[in-house]
């Protein structure tokens, strides 16, 4: 006569399934957050590279030579801008998926802990 065991999935799906799909969600959002930063990076980027391009098209003679090198400071001035806020906004997605990971591992070793606990009562 063969018996049949049963197998108590609740203590895998605490311990190991449902805190590999919490962190999977919690990395896929960080990624599309960066990438979406990134993306709008170079977009800026390529269109002020752009108009200052075209703009550089249009000196004709010393007073639109003067006016482009005026505008290439400020240029300068908007890049290094956009440099610093584009890095502060990637240090603030780092600086919250780390916390948000710190706060999901703290809670499945929490849930792992009763689950295990549990487990041992039954």
């Amino acid at each position: 006569m063969m018996q049949n065991y049963r197998f108590d999935t609740k203590p895998f799906e605490a311990m190991l399934l449902g805190p590999a799909r919490a962190y999977a969600t919690l990395s896929l959002e960080y990624t599309e957050k960066l990438v979406a930063a990134q993306l709008d990076a170079a977009k800026s980027y390529t269109d002020t590279s752009l108009a200052q391009a075209r703009s550089l098209l249009d000196v004709r003679d010393a007073d639109s030579l003067r006016t482009y090198v005026e505008k290439q400071q400020q240029f300068a001035t908007n890049i290094s801008e956009r440099l610093k806020n584009d890095a502060e906004k990637v240090v603030s997605l780092n600086q919250d998926f780390f916390q948000q990971s710190q706060k999901l591992a703290e809670s499945n070793l929490k849930q792992a802990q009763q689950a295990t606990s549990q487990a041992a009562k039954a």
